[in-house]
């Protein structure tokens, strides 16, 4: 079709015993966002992969433009107009590189042959893409020292120095804070007005509903439901991608046990408010908030990457940890927001993914007991839902979902007294999601368990208690049942709360 930009056709991968494609029929087309929803392992990142030029497909056919598309290798797929910015946003820039370089280096890497580097030449050229793509940023800034969200609007920029075709966008948003996710709205749009076809990857409602001209939804390696314009159901969508109805989750509201976890008057960062709560066991707390607001900053107080300025007490024993060692050793544990950067160990299988932090507590005399670590692993892979063909499979095997469980079954494989979870529900979807805080409302009894989401959807699924973040304290703490207010809760999020007089104004900070 003419308004088509790409057109695949009985698409195929099979890994080993495993088929992940079973014969994929897309079209995608010019001037839209397509979103792409699916379960892990539902196959989006084989087909995404395939479309990049990482992997050859097995069977079927692709067409760009019309054209036979059949990349062999991501720069080859690049060259021909499809191109992908990626979850980890290092992945699209080079952080030790100025904006300059990162913009202009897939021109100076694939054939500039200029004897002598012109870097003067080089900036020029760079400003004019930034400028044509809406981006207020000094090129001679090194990517390392920008935001997060200009890190990632210079790597879209660096994609359409391409003029792509189609603009695949992975989870663009999942850390982003809301003003940020607006400017990378607004130049979603700028694409799609320019007749750019996008594939965006999100379960997230806020994005799909303000962005998808269409939904596509993928189960068991094949389109299992499109959703046009004229017909974007978001519910219905998610039924085609886990293949039942998508049944509302009830909280019963659990009776709390003994504190485990007392704040008194601990300041986040110079001139914020200052936290008192506790934590009680057999109590799940959701911390909820924008970005920024420092629910991650409260996660590695506790966890001792950051110093406890004002009081802690865990168990009713002040606790200042000054290392995450002694944290642990303590019975605070963290599953920390970047599984890429600061939890997975790529070279690892998911067995000692998951046993890593307690191998003494599976030792003897220095010697690991395998037996032991393999069945600790089995339990929580069985129990959690891991999808995978064993536990000796190397980690890296498994889908961003997947190793998101298995970084949560880290933390579940020993006992503590506080369980801080930062982010667990990033880049995962409903079903993992659902999973993952299924495990962790059944094993709460025994700790406390605060979980940090910045989605409010989230924070409702799982938690007894919501707590909303904003300017680096607690501005508002409710219990999740049917009397819950989401209005209110939804306007302290936003930076505001009601007055005595039935006002709205801005929380103080």
């Amino acid at each position: 079709m003419e308004n088509t930009a790409v057109a695949l056709n009985n698409i195929e991968k099979t890994f080993g015993a495993n088929r992940v494609l079973r014969g994929v029929n897309l079209d995608i087309p010019k001037g839209k966002v397509t979103v792409l929803m699916g379960a892990n392992g539902a196959g989006k990142s084989t087909l995404v992969k395939i479309l990049c030029g990482v992997y050859a497909r097995d069977g079927g056919d692709i067409r760009l433009d019309g054209q036979e598309f059949h990349p062999e290798t991501p720069s080859q797929a690049i060259r021909q107009g499809v191109v992908t910015v990626h979850q980890n946003i290092n992945d699209g820039v080079i952080p030790d590189l100025d904006v300059a370089s990162n913009l202009m280096l897939d021109k100076l890497a694939g054939g500039d042959r200029s004897f002598f580097f012109n870097p003067a030449k080089n900036r020029r050229e760079a400003q004019k893409i930034a400028e044509r793509m809406g981006l207020e940023i000094d090129v001679s800034t090194e990517v390392q020292n920008l935001a997060l969200a200009d890190r990632q609007l210079v790597a879209i920029a660096r994609a359409m120095a391409h003029e792509p075709k189609l603009m695949i966008l992975d989870e663009p948003t999942s850390s982003l804070s809301a003003s940020e996710a607006k400017r990378l709205f607004s130049l979603v749009d700028m694409l799609r007005d320019r007749g750019v076809a996008i594939l965006y990857i999100s379960h997230r409602m806020s994005d799909i509903r303000r962005l998808a001209n269409r939904i596509v939804s993928m189960r068991d390696g094949a389109i299992s439901g499109v959703f046009e314009e004229d017909n974007l159901d978001y519910e219905g969508a998610v039924n085609a991608m886990l293949g039942h109805r998508m049944t509302d989750v009830d909280i019963d509201v659990q009776a709390s046990g003994s504190i485990a976890l007392s704040l008194d008057n601990v300041i986040l960062k110079p001139g914020a408010s200052p936290i008192s709560l506790q934590a009680h066991r057999n109590e799940v707390i959701a911390i909820t908030g924008l970005v920024g607001t420092g629910k991650s900053r409260l996660a590695e107080t506790l966890f001792g990457v950051c110093p406890v300025e004002g009081s802690i007490t865990v168990n009713g024993e002040t606790y200042a940890p000054k290392t995450t060692g002694q944290a642990i050793e303590k019975g605070v544990f963290l599953c920390p927001k970047d599984r890429g950067s600061s939890a997975v160990i790529p070279e690892a299988d998911i067995t000692r993914n998951i046993t890593l932090p307690f191998l003494k507590h599976m030792a003897t005399l220095s010697f690991v007991n395998k037996r032991a670590e393999r069945r600790a692993a089995q339990e929580l892979i069985s129990k959690l839902g891991v999808v995978c063909q064993s536990e000796n499979d190397d980690i890296g095997t498994l889908s961003g979902g997947n190793q998101q469980k298995v970084m949560v079954a880290r933390w579940l494989s020993q006992p503590c007294d506080v369980l801080v979870l930062d982010e667990p529900f990033q880049g995962v979807d409903i079903a993992a999601r659902r999973d993952i805080g299924r495990k962790l409302r059944e094993t709460a009894d025994q700790r406390a368990t605060i979980v940090m989401v910045a989605e409010l959807d989230e924070a409702l699924e799982i938690a007894d208690r919501i707590l909303v973040m904003a300017e680096h304290t607690i501005v508002g703490d409710h219990i999740n049942d049917a009397n819950i207010n989401i209005d209110q809760v939804l306007m302290e999020v936003a930076g505001q709360a009601a007055s005595p007089s039935g006002h709205q104004e801005k929380v103080a900070s």
